[in-house]
């Protein structure tokens, strides 16, 4: 609830402190005494939409101050936290400001830290509740009336809705998947061919990787044939001989056994002998590798070509994917290695297909159930808001929750979109709510849903400015008692020019203009006693005041005692 309020240069108030208290307390005065300016001060503080034209002419900063109390595990506690501006000292209470500038600059601060404008009105959405005739907020919104019927039958709806939520972000994730999958399709399938394509031609050439050199020395072996022939030739003859003469490894045998016969006379003779016969060996040994060389030396043109082809192929596989045959087959392996995971991939497409359709089965049975329990849940709050309305005179109205469901089209909230409806005299169509004329009729629906609502609601305050205006009589008295059964659960502030409602309230407080050094300023004075007889008189006669008014007056404060006697008496049974 709002416990004080504090309000320095803002319009016509230049300052002004006051503290409120719980129950119903309502706002009296005459037009244009600053009543509604004393609203418009709370809904800057809790995060509406500021201006300059609001600041004091003559000065440079309006400033607007609220301290509140909120029970234990209310909304408010979470959402200060979440932000980080929770009070250390003080976890039942909150403190609000807001500063504007001529400048157009504009400061929030909560418990002292500065916030944006957002997070101001996020808090204070949770706390402050503005209803005027012109401005009904969430009842007069269709948009904003799923969430009233949600909260209407939270303990069924809440756990079925999260439910549903559940399934829904499922579904949401898997038809985002799959959409991206067919946003790619054309270019998975582009790359697919060309890997298939470098993977066949990778893998028919069955390339080894020291291919290219062996290719390149028989190639070249073959090219220089007669060359290798010719040199082979002469090595043999050179080292075996010809028919008459002794070739090389012949006259080593001579020089190895003459030396061998004296080696024993001297040790140089002996290393001698030894050196020779290591030449001989050794040329014997390259002599029989001449030999099995020319043995098998042959010219074979046909084979000369297949060489050429092969090497012109590892060629050209090498201008596309490596600079060497190791380099060609690594990148063969990492195009099979890419294939085997698209094809893996191709397999997972049609399984998220699979499970996106399985998804949204699972959703949309959830959103039907959810769907099933709000229907319910509508029948009975049209029960509850008929007896509402029949308790302020409109017993014939005939009150509706319109669904659209939407079975193909699945949405944060499930498939349903509720308009209220009202039918508000015999023979009338059912028409949408928002769209209902009457500024008196309009008056007593709000009210009869607020009455409903204030519970689930969960804010600390809800303002009532003049919406009474256009009723009188015993209708007046209706409404004076729906804002005051409100009050039993919510602090009530509330601006009226009805002393039906003045009267029904636990305080009342007179504002009035004065005029001081030339300058309007607003002067607020709570009323108890004869002060307050004296106000309901005024507002009951005007400008002259009778004793009869003062009595009528007196009996209108006695019946309110009554009225919220029975009030407490129904709340203990």
């Amino acid at each position: 609830m709002l416990q004080e309020l504090a309000i320095h240069d803002f319009a016509i108030i230049e300052q002004l402190s006051v503290d409120f208290s719980t129950g119903m307390t309502v706002l009296t005065g005459e037009t244009g005494a600053g009543k509604s300016i004393i609203i418009d001060a709370v809904g800057i503080l809790v995060g509406g939409r500021g201006s300059a034209d609001f600041i004091r002419t003559g000065t440079k900063k309006a400033t607007v101050e609220g301290m509140f109390s909120i029970p234990a595990g209310a909304l408010t506690q979470n959402l200060l936290q979440h932000y980080g501006v929770g009070s250390d000292d003080d976890q039942d209470t909150v403190v609000l400001q807001r500063e504007l500038f001529t400048s157009g600059r504009n400061v929030c601060r909560i418990n002292g830290h500065l916030v944006n404008t957002s997070t101001l009105k996020a808090v204070g959405e949770t706390l402050v509740d503005i209803h005027g005739q012109n401005e009904h907020q969430e009842l007069m919104h269709p948009e904003k009336h799923l969430s009233l019927l949600d909260q209407y039958a939270a303990d069924q709806i809440k756990p079925l809705l999260a439910a549903y939520q559940q399934r829904y972000a499922d579904w949401k994730d898997l038809a985002g998947r799959v959409k991206e999958r067919v946003a790619d399709e054309r270019e998975w399938a582009q790359r697919l061919d060309m890997l298939q394509y470098q993977a066949k031609e990778i893998n028919d050439a069955h390339l080894q990787p020291t291919e290219e050199d062996d290719l390149t020395s028989e190639r070249d072996r073959l090219n220089h044939f007669q060359q290798i022939q010719d040199a082979l030739q002469t090595g043999y003859g050179v080292l075996n001989g010809g028919d008459d003469e002794a070739g090389v490894i012949d006259r080593l045998a001579e020089a190895m056994a003459a030396l061998q016969n004296i080696a024993h006379l001297d040790a140089d003779y002996e290393n001698m002998a030894e050196c020779i016969g290591n030449a001989y060996y050794a040329l014997q040994d390259v002599g029989s590798d001449l030999s099995h060389q020319m043995d098998g030396l042959e010219y074979d043109p046909a084979r000369l070509e297949q060489v050429e082809d092969r090497l012109a192929t590892i060629t050209q596989l090498e201008h596309k994917y490596g600079a060497t045959v190791p380099d060609v087959i690594a990148f063969g392996q990492k195009v099979n290695d890419e294939l085997d995971e698209m094809n893996d991939t191709q397999g997972s497409s049609d399984e998220l297909k699979v499970k996106l359709a399985k998804a949204q089965t699972e959703a949309l049975a959830a959103a039907k159930k959810l769907s099933a329990t709000r229907v319910a849940a509508a029948k009975q709050l049209s029960k509850d808001i008929h007896q509402q309305l029949a308790d302020l005179y409109m017993a014939k109205a005939v009150f509706d929750v319109h669904f659209t469901v939407h079975e193909d089209q699945l949405g944060p909230t499930g498939i349903d979109s509720v308009e209220f409806y009202i039918q508000t005299n015999p023979g009338e169509k059912l028409r949408p709510l928002a769209r209902t004329a009457s500024g008196g009729e309009l008056s007593r629906i709000m009210l009869a849903l607020k009455t409903i609502f204030s519970q689930a609601d969960g804010v600390t305050s809800i303002i009532f400015d003049e919406v009474d205006t256009g009723v009188s009589g015993r209708v007046a008295q209706a409404i004076a008692e729906k804002i005051s059964r409100i009050s039993r659960h919510s602090q009530v502030l509330c601006i009226t020019h009805l002393p039906q409602v003045a009267a029904m309230a636990d305080h009342q407080v007179h504002i009035a203009k004065t005029v001081k050094s030339g300058r309007t300023m607003t002067r607020l004075t709570p009323l108890t006693g004869t002060g307050r007889v004296e106000e309901l008189a005024r507002m009951l006669a005007g400008t002259t005041i009778t004793k009869l008014t003062k009595e009528h007056a007196q009996e209108l404060l006695r019946l309110a005692i009554q009225d919220k006697n029975a009030q407490a008496k129904e709340q203990t049974a």
